[in-house]
């Protein structure tokens, strides 16, 4: 069965908003988080249900358009909901697209945005999304990032940062790429909302743990 028109919509919207960006959101992204999530959302038996399947697969695409760190304007932030309102999507189905990706981020769990929660569709595509943040893609896409701001690798005289705070958090002046690992990247595996991403996200967090330990081996010359 082909895809349905919304969703080849939303395929050739994800690639005009995001073409800009940087290899660690870019459209890839967005379509690996989507197949992630539907697979997640699969073993997590909400496949039973149109309605879930349609707001798993819509949210996971559309979830990094009009995202804070490649916001050009601020009219970005309305292009999902009105393509949601152009496209006619129920205003039920459109309510909860909608707070899933406004609560999904890193920095609303810190700063306690915990609305989206309650829906089930929620925790498939914020798993999703973090498993796509570590293991060997998730690497790639921290130094990616690291380098197109044109942050340095590690200086052992800047520590992680402890205790983040939401403001904190996105305030990353003086701060390294190797530090993101111990900031954010590293939490993520206690933090899956689903029994599927929580088994998917071992092996990835295991393949972390091993790559920042050499990294710290070869900076020191001890490998």
């Amino acid at each position: 069965m082909g895809k349905s028109e919304i969703i080849v919509k939303a395929e050739e919207l994800v690639k005009s908003a995001m073409k800009g960006n940087d290899a660690s959101h870019d459209a890839a992204h967005a379509f690996r988080v989507r197949d992630l999530a539907l697979s997640l959302a699969h073993e997590e038996g909400l496949s039973a249900s149109p309605d879930s399947i349609l707001i798993v697969e819509l949210a996971a695409l559309l979830h990094d358009i009009g995202d804070y760190k490649y916001m050009r304007d601020p009219s970005e932030g309305k292009i999902v909901e009105d393509f949601l309102v152009k496209e006619g999507v129920d205003e039920s189905i459109k309510t909860r697209i909608l707070s899933i990706i406004k609560g999904m981020g890193f920095k609303e769990e810190i700063g306690g945005l915990t609305g989206s929660t309650r829906y089930p569709e929620f925790g498939v595509v914020q798993d999703a999304d973090r498993l796509d943040a570590i293991g060997a893609i998730g690497i790639a896409r921290c130094f990616t990032f690291g380098g197109s701001r044109n942050r340095v690798l590690h200086d052992p005289n800047i520590k992680p940062r402890s205790d983040l705070s939401k403001d904190k958090y996105m305030n990353k002046d003086e701060q390294t790429t190797i530090n993101h690992f111990h900031e954010k990247l590293l939490k993520l595996k206690d933090l899956m909302k689903t029994k599927a991403g929580q088994r998917r996200a071992e092996k990835r967090h295991k393949f972390m743990e091993e790559f920042v330990a050499e990294f710290y081996e070869e900076w020191d010359g001890r490998a």
